[in-house]
């Protein structure tokens, strides 16, 4: 048996996270919840206190879950990148965001590859969870291990296993989401297999780093086709007097060949608006057009314009302008009971009503402060009388914390973009 795998199977191996995010946190902890010494590491001091203090900021790891392992010192952060050569295997899960082009920066994964560089020893895993385009790990990271002067596979060892995060997601989290790995060579693959295999028995290896990269990627873009999709049918419905929620309804009776997805004000969080665009940006290199994700794209990105034209029709039918006009936002965080704000679609709303001199405030029980380019938008809690102040209120998140009956009885006029509201016989309600 390798080593580095003696050391994993009996608990003595040593496991860096870089980037302690919604990816990483939750990955740190499950480690050291299955008995691995942790290391986190990020480059905001707030959140290495955080961590450090036992207190989460990151909704699906409950404090009471944090503050064990770093009481036990099984889990600690630091934002001391020397601290990498300590590790016997190291995760890297930073950001891999967009420019305004839609052209990946991969910034973060390259620095994160060259601190590793600086403090590499011999026998050390690295593993690559950021989404990304398929040869980032080979293409990127390997480069500035091997200048060193060691050799992958034998000095060194090297993989890629995707992240699959679904923030607020109860049934299948870190733990029991299956983990695919690809490793630069087999030995790579089998010592990330059994490093997952710490606490997740599910692990599914694939050939390459290429594989499983764009493995992750083909994940994405099925959701964002088929969001894209019923989005784009939402508006053709509208057109034709149709109410899509209906004909979802109907045809989610048919047992095969059909599976559901909703319309809403547009897609969200850090993967599916983002992580589909790596693949149409490195598909250029070799002369390919990917269509249906620049087409998914596109539609996806004007939903926020056509939630508020809907504000603005709904506004027009009350004889009231957008302008001067108390608009209240129920949910800003871009999916249901969780608080990450990251591309939701409340933001872009917000900023298109703000341009039409629209008066908005907003109510979301998961995020307490939201400042959308350096302007904050005014909180309120969700009373009879805020709701009855309104001039139209917006539902962009269908949070569990909203009771949609009350909504409905007490505002003068609703845009509801979730179907929250399921009634069809309120003249006061337009739905999307």
């Amino acid at each position: 048996m390798h080593s580095l795998e003696k050391l994993i199977e009996s608990r003595q191996a040593q496991v860096g996270i870089v980037g302690l995010g919604y990816v990483g946190l939750p990955l740190a902890v499950e480690f050291a919840g299955a008995g691995l010494r942790v290391i986190g590491f990020d480059m905001q001091p707030a959140k290495v206190d955080s961590v450090n203090s036992g207190v989460s900021y990151i909704g699906d790891v409950p404090d009471e879950r944090l503050v064990p392992l770093t009481k036990s010192g099984r889990l600690r952060a630091t934002n001391n990148l020397s601290d990498l050569g300590q590790c016997d295997a190291i995760c890297i899960c930073v950001p891999t965001p967009l420019d305004k082009n839609k052209t990946p920066d991969i910034s973060y994964v390259a620095s994160t590859a060259d601190a590793i560089a600086q403090n590499l020893r011999d026998g050390q895993l690295i593993v690559l969870e950021s989404t990304t385009y398929p040869g980032t790990t080979e293409e990127i990271i390997l480069p500035r291990l091997t200048a060193t002067g060691r050799t992958v596979g034998k000095d060194f060892y090297l993989a890629f296993s995707p992240e699959r995060i679904d923030p607020g997601r109860k049934d299948f989290t870190t733990a029991n989401t299956p983990k695919v790995v690809g490793g630069v060579t087999p030995q790579c693959t089998e010592l990330a297999a059994a490093l997952y295999s710490t606490f997740n028995p599910r692990v599914h290896r694939v050939s390459s780093p290429r594989v499983a990269e764009m493995e992750k990627l083909l994940e994405n873009i099925f959701r964002l086709v088929n969001v894209s999709m019923i989005n784009e049918m939402a508006l053709l419905a509208d057109r034709l007097g149709v109410d899509i929620w209906e004909v979802i309804e109907a045809a989610s009776t048919k047992p095969y060949g059909f599976m559901p997805f909703y319309p809403g004000p547009g897609l969200g969080g850090h993967c599916i608006p983002i992580d589909p665009f790596y693949l149409s940006w490195k598909a250029k290199e070799v002369n390919f057009s990917p269509r249906f994700i620049e087409l998914a794209g596109e539609i996806n990105d004007m939903m926020p314009h056509y939630v508020t034209t809907k504000v603005i029709v709904a506004l027009n039918r009350q004889k009231k302008c957008v302008n001067g006009s108390k608009i209240l936002v129920l949910g800003v965080s871009y999916k249901k009971d969780v608080e990450d704000v990251r591309e939701a679609p409340a933001v872009h709303i917000i900023k298109e009503l703000w341009r039409k001199f629209a008066l908005v405030t907003y109510c979301d029980p998961h995020v307490r402060s939201l400042s959308i380019g350096g302007r904050s938008v005014e909180r309120v809690e969700l009373t009879d009388e805020a709701l009855r102040e309104a001039d139209c209120v917006l539902i962009l998140t269908d949070h569990t914390a909203f009771d949609f009956d009350r909504v409905a009885e007490k505002s003068r006029l609703i845009v509801d973009t979730r179907n929250a509201i399921t009634r069809r016989d309120l003249s006061h309600v337009y739905h999307l």
